[in-house]
């Protein structure tokens, strides 16, 4: 290289098929520290139809992306049994988790049953969409579905709160009471 030049890259995009065109230039170490850098609250998603088919697993995919109607959305994994309860009845809960409830996010990392007035062992009782809401958490919201986005190995629910509730009010920030991914320890990730 010449004195004075600056080096400058080209990327370079393969074709992938299906509508998809990746860098052939991405470092896939770097891709995945870059998205690993998003950060993220904790939330119990949950769903129930009235046949007592019950899903709820611990996601942190999670945004509001409306003030008027309020809107959330959410990454759910297809191949899980959310995916397509959500997808059946229409709604869903996401119950928030608060600092200290490390215990509820790993119970959540596997499938649970509903016993009764328990969800996974935790108290819950039937939302106004059906959906179970945590009675620990200290938040939640219950949305209908008002639109799927199908892509990849996840869907994007995107939700319409219908109602929410908290049950132990914040100290100082709302978003500072959430529990985060990265205290779930130190070599815990999702995502990248």
């Amino acid at each position: 290289m010449k004195k004075g030049t600056v080096p400058f890259f080209v990327d370079v995009y393969v074709w992938r098929g299906a509508g998809r065109a990746t860098s052939a230039l991405m470092d896939n170490d770097a891709k995945k520290t870059a998205l690993r850098m998003m950060p993220y609250g904790l939330y119990v998603l949950t769903a129930e139809d009235g046949d007592g088919n019950v899903a709820a697993a611990t996601v942190n995919w999670v945004t509001q992306t409306a003030f008027e109607p309020p809107l959330v959305a959410v990454g759910v994994k297809v191949e899980s049994g959310a995916h397509a309860l959500i997808k059946s009845t229409g709604a869903f809960a996401l119950n928030v988790l608060g600092k200290g409830q490390q215990g509820q996010a790993y119970a959540f990392f596997k499938p649970v049953e509903r016993d009764g007035d328990t969800l996974g062992g935790e108290p819950c009782h039937t939302g106004t969409t059906g959906a179970p809401i945590l009675d620990n958490a200290p938040a939640f919201v219950e949305c209908k579905l008002v639109d799927t986005i199908e892509k990849g190995d996840h869907s994007l629910f995107v939700g319409e709160v219908v109602n929410a509730g908290v049950t132990k009010q914040p100290e100082g920030r709302p978003d500072d009471a959430t529990l985060w991914l990265k205290e779930l320890g130190e070599k815990v990730f999702y995502g990248g």
